[in-house]
């Protein structure tokens, strides 16, 4: 009993919804996940992977939840485009409602770049590497930031700074020229596309989000590019890249959540590598008994590779931006949120 109250208490949002799924049946939890993103049924399928057996008495209040939170919604099926900007620019501001707003509308009829967002990263890099780099950088404009810096990644090295430089200069982008790139993509994948929204998509932002994912050489040869073209652009990117020191400028209140959400081998491969101030931040948001055991890891630990601790920092900035997208944390350093 004690361990079920426990285990409730801990359950995260994506926990719950796994656990709602496995509940309803096969069947009507397939017909749910169609209708979630690709990042969205991997989040929902790894908690389904490791959450065990799980007890009546956790089953119950999930549902309850479910349950009282279905109650609370409204049923006037309020659906139209204004109404939706309207109640995300006084949410979010204009300028990231804009953001938001965009994809949205968009993803309602990209079917060409909609199926992207389900390719392996190194299938669409060879898919688009011949194409002009104006176009692959409004593709990963597009694109969640992760899978835009892999398939970057991927691309030959010689054009990536080009691209990225794009990604950066790219100011949104007409109606047509976007409808055109998604009848381009669906005849690749055979179907036919409805007309789009225009969407505010690319900037200095999405260049930036683009090149905190990227590997570290990469992204230091790439930064290294961009202000060999155009200094004070690289710079402008520079000074929105969210990187592992700025966890300095996180509330204690995010600390202690992000430090919920990430594994204590991560968490000690990354600090190796970390700054002193770092370390002293997560130190003071842990227990007593649980900072002394860190520090002994970290002394027992020994030398790691650099690259094994750059691995382990990008993860964890990984899950921050996650928690930042959501509103669970507020990041610090630059003063931007990743959207």
């Amino acid at each position: 009993m004690a361990d079920d109250a426990k285990k409730k208490a801990n359950l995260t949002g994506v926990e719950r919804s796994a656990i709602l799924l496995m509940s309803v049946g096969e069947l009507e939890a397939a017909e749910i996940l169609k209708l979630m993103s690709p990042k969205e049924v991997q989040k929902i399928g790894e908690a389904m992977a490791v959450l065990g057996n799980v007890g009546r008495e956790v089953l119950d209040e999930v549902l309850a939840d479910f349950c009282d939170t279905v109650e609370e919604q409204t049923a006037l099926g309020i659906g139209n485009e204004e109404y939706l900007r309207s109640l995300l620019v006084n949410a979010l501001g204009e300028d990231k409602a804009g953001n938001v707003i965009d994809r949205i509308l968009m993803g309602h009829n990209a079917k060409g770049l909609e199926t992207l967002k389900w390719m392996d990263p190194r299938s669409i890099a060879e898919m688009i590497r011949l194409e002009h780099p104006q176009i692959i950088s409004i593709i990963l404009s597009y694109l969640e930031s992760d899978q835009a810096a892999e398939i970057l990644s991927n691309l030959p090295e010689n054009m990536r700074s080009d691209v990225l430089i794009r990604v950066a200069t790219l100011d949104g982008i007409q109606p047509s020229a976007l409808h055109e790139l998604d009848n381009m993509l669906e005849q690749q994948f055979s179907g036919n596309s409805d007309s789009l929204k225009s969407a505010g998509i690319g900037g200095i932002k999405t260049a930036a989000n683009l090149l905190n994912f990227v590997d570290t050489a990469v992204e230091s040869q790439l930064m290294e590019d961009i202000k060999g073209v155009d200094e004070e652009l690289g710079q402008s990117i520079q000074d929105l890249m969210f990187v592992f020191d700025n966890l300095i400028d996180v509330d204690d209140r995010g600390i202690q959540a992000l430090l919920r959400e990430i594994s204590s081998e991560n968490l000690i491969l990354a600090l190796k590598g970390a700054d002193e101030g770092v370390k002293e931040k997560i130190l003071k948001n842990m227990s007593k008994r649980a900072g002394e055991m860190l520090r002994d890891d970290l002394e027992a630990k020994g030398p790691v590779r650099l690259s094994e601790v750059e691995s382990a920092q990008k993860e964890i900035l990984s899950i921050a931006r996650r928690m930042s997208e959501s509103g669970e944390i507020s990041l610090g350093g630059s003063g931007e949120e990743f959207v």
